[in-house]
């Protein structure tokens, strides 16, 4: 995702509310049936959408946040596809650090899955890349900084409300082991974020759990993953027995964002709770 990639995609919305869901860190294998932690990914996300499609009807669009195939496989990715067309509604990516941007980039061919500026409403939707190749941890660089500076001087100059979405976390959440692999250079990030009016929220994956919290006027939130979640404020790695789930967002007409996290019930998971970690 280069700087170059700045073509905005539109989606279209009934009414004045841009009603979106995140699904994130699907961390589907190559093989249907695969497992992480011992949970069938494929089976909780499938669980996951049927839920979301359940409570919510049909969304604007869906966000997925990153980890959506866990060792970056074409074949997730492609069947990742498939899970999705289950919601009639444009799905949009970014890499995290389980992901191959270059088999994802080939699974989505021509489409505008991996679209780098969406617009909707009143409100623009940034999706940008911290991955570092290779590493667990989380950076933007000067590219996606760059990227992030300049879609929001457009939407200061159009009047739209922004939202930001990334994978790593842009600021520390209290559990020691994963607040090492957060963005490494946050403090640019909200140099940029901090001098917009616009950006009324900023969302992000990894961190397999869900956090709502507030930097002056704007929302910071990090959503449940579709299949294993991680036990908050641990100083080691430590799975969580909470369900699956996803994050809902209504982006208003005046800037507010409505949202919530949902996680699928009556259904019983296998995890193992007893790992020291996955990587």
């Amino acid at each position: 995702m280069s700087k170059t990639e700045h073509k905005p995609c539109y989606i279209q919305t009934e009414g004045d509310t841009v009603r979106l869901v995140q699904i994130t860190d699907t961390h589907l294998c190559a093989n249907p049936g695969g497992t992480l932690l011992d949970m069938d990914t494929d089976r909780s996300l499938k669980l996951v959408i049927e839920r979301a499609l359940q409570e919510r009807g049909t969304p604007d669009g869906v966000l997925c946040t990153g980890d959506l195939s866990d060792q970056g496989s074409l074949q997730a990715y492609r069947r990742l596809i498939a899970h999705l067309q289950e919601i009639p509604a444009p799905d949009f990516w970014l890499p995290g650090n389980h992901d191959d941007l270059s088999e994802m980039q080939a699974a989505v061919g021509t489409s505008n899955r991996l679209c780098a500026e969406v617009l909707a409403g009143n409100w623009q939707v940034i999706l940008l890349n911290s991955q570092i190749p290779g590493e667990v941890g989380g950076r933007l660089g000067s590219d996606e900084l760059e990227k992030l500076r300049s879609a929001l001087e457009r939407a200061q100059a159009e009047g739209l409300h922004s939202l930001v979405c990334l994978h790593h976390q842009p600021v520390a959440i209290g559990s020691a082991w994963i607040d090492q692999q957060m963005v490494e250079d946050a403090d640019q990030f909200w140099e940029i974020v901090d001098a917009a009016s616009s950006v009324k929220g900023v969302l992000w994956g990894h961190v397999h759990q869900q956090i709502d919290k507030r930097r002056g006027d704007i929302a910071l939130m990090a959503s449940p993953s579709s299949c294993v979640q991680f036990a908050p404020g641990s100083a080691m790695f430590k799975a969580d027995d909470k369900p699956p789930g996803y994050r809902w967002l209504d982006l208003c007409s005046d800037g507010s964002i409505n949202t919530g996290v949902s996680r699928v019930t009556g259904v019983d998971f296998t995890v193992d709770l007893e790992s020291g970690g996955y990587l």
